[in-house]
């Protein structure tokens, strides 16, 4: 699917990668939701995410606090405070360690938590660029403070990006486990 170029693109993406996230789940079978990931034997996946996450909640809280970074950022910068993306010390080059630290702090949440949750600030992520005319979120620097790329690229990597990131981090993990249980 071609990257959103406008708002209503960026919603209708948007929604439609999270329901399709959201039936995977639902479809997913007993086994494949409580066997924890296990990519160690795949060569393909030696990104670190792929040894991060070790079962559905932590991909769920993943994008939950993606969704929280952006909102901050968005409220924070329209509310005069200005803000960058990533909190400090975190930069392009160590998001990863920040992942970590985000995966760290949900290693007690509830799988029932981390959906209300991701339900939750998925509408909120969604009522915001709502908020936002098709100028403002696709204008290069039409904010100073989105840099040299748009409001509506973060919200894109936020949302329907990193909901098929998630899907197909699910889908690898149930083509696993259905090997392993054969």
């Amino acid at each position: 699917m071609a990257r959103p170029k406008t708002k209503e693109e960026l919603i209708t993406q948007a929604e439609e990668s999270f329901d399709k996230l959201c039936r995977y789940i639902d479809a997913m079978s007993e086994e494949a939701l409580s066997t924890e990931f296990d990519f160690s034997n795949d060569p393909g996946k030696k990104e670190l995410h792929w040894r991060r996450d070790r079962n559905i909640r932590d991909v769920l809280t993943h994008l939950y606090e993606w969704h929280q970074l952006l909102l901050n950022w968005i409220n924070s910068n329209m509310s005069g405070q200005d803000t960058s993306f990533l909190p400090s010390p975190y930069n392009w080059k160590t998001y990863g360690e920040m992942n970590i630290e985000l995966w760290k702090k949900h290693q007690e949440t509830e799988l029932s938590d981390a959906k209300t949750w991701l339900n939750e600030s998925h509408r909120a992520a969604l009522e915001a660029v709502r908020s936002f005319s098709n100028e403002a979120l696709f204008t290069k620097r039409y904010f100073s403070w989105t840099g040299t790329t748009t409001l509506g690229s973060y919200c894109v990597s936020a949302m329907p990006s990193h909901y098929d990131w998630a899907i197909k981090k699910l889908r690898a993990h149930v083509k696993h486990t259905s090997k392993n249980l054969s």
